[in-house]
């Protein structure tokens, strides 16, 4: 693809590149931003390649933010990951930059760099790192290797999810051949967790609401966050794990976020669009998975409504197709 040839003349071109992600990074976020600082590394050795943005503690061990000249921005590239509109880039902003580029695969919000590579049909942005490197120049790596599966990994959960393809699976399994990748080592740090937040697990079981139309939720203020010791964060990283219940077609978890003065949403679903619901209230994502930050409880009720509504929407269209 000429997207490809496009995109390596530009980090052949730069001394200097800069990869930033999203705001409140999950594994797919980070794997692919140090997966491919490393890749780049390895094919330019003289180059100088810096992620910015936050991290996560739990993934710490993908990577560490680089701390950066900012005097270096205006004659630099950009490379933007797994971020698909300007509010969520997290650390810099693109218009200080020399040149940009944004690699992603959540459906097309707006374009805010000069040269865009979205395929909203690709698992992750870790898999459309992997398509870049084996269609140029760039060079894999062994710890890009574990970086990009790690990100692949989460962003489909363990390849349940149905934008897992052919194409998905014929990638990680050339990468793994090249690198000799022992990915199973790579299950354990990912999926491990301190028993406070399998304690929490079990306060959101006992305690979410289930509603006639099939959409779970759970709000969570900050002194049950206190009495169990974890973060806002924890409910979202909790929310795959409650996919396979009978009556349940969507779910989400609001948590009170003190730090940045508002309510943390992560939601997922097994047929209800999620992500148009959420987009008039500044959140989106993906079709069956979306994530959103109310300023109140308040508005997260109306947000509660609202996908609430769309699960009697789908059970209500489904009816009709299974009657017909």
């Amino acid at each position: 693809m000429r997207i490809y040839r496009q995109i390596y003349k530009k980090i052949k071109k730069y001394d200097h590149i800069f990869i930033a992600h999203h705001i409140g990074p999950d594994p797919d976020a980070l794997g692919s931003s140090f997966g491919l600082k490393d890749i780049i590394k390895n094919t330019f050795p003289k180059k100088n390649v810096y992620v910015v943005g936050s991290s996560a503690s739990k993934f710490r061990y993908l990577g560490v933010p680089d701390h950066v000249d900012e005097t270096l921005f205006s004659s630099s590239l950009l490379i933007v990951l797994d971020t698909p509109d300007l509010k969520r880039v997290d650390g810099v902003s693109p218009s200080g930059f020399k040149d940009t580029i944004k690699i992603d695969h959540h459906p097309f919000i707006e374009k805010f760099c000069n040269l865009e590579y979205i395929d909203d049909t690709a698992s992750s942005a870790s898999q459309l790192v992997m398509e870049l490197t084996k269609h140029t120049r760039l060079k894999m790596t062994k710890i890009a290797s574990m970086c990009l599966f790690t990100g692949l990994v989460a962003d489909t959960e363990r390849f349940l999810y149905d934008y897992t393809t052919p194409k998905t699976f014929e990638l990680v399994a050339d990468m793994i051949k090249e690198t000799n990748l022992k990915f199973t080592d790579l299950y354990l740090p990912m999926y491990l967790r301190p028993l406070k937040d399998i304690r929490f697990k079990g306060y959101i079981m006992a305690n979410m609401t289930i509603t006639d139309n099939g959409f779970a939720y759970l709000k969570i203020p900050d002194e049950i966050l206190t009495e169990y010791d974890v973060d806002a964060a924890t409910a979202g990283n909790l929310i795959n794990d409650f996919n396979y219940i009978n009556e349940v077609i969507a779910w989400g978890f609001f948590s009170s976020d003190k730090v940045n003065n508002n309510i943390r949403g992560s939601i997922r679903s097994r047929g209800p669009i999620i992500n148009e619901v959420l987009t008039p209230y500044g959140g989106g994502g993906h079709a069956l998975a979306a994530g959103v930050k109310a300023p109140n409880f308040e508005i997260v009720d109306e947000i509660i409504k609202d996908l609430d509504k769309a699960c009697a929407k789908y059970k209500e269209e489904n009816m009709k197709v299974s009657e017909e």
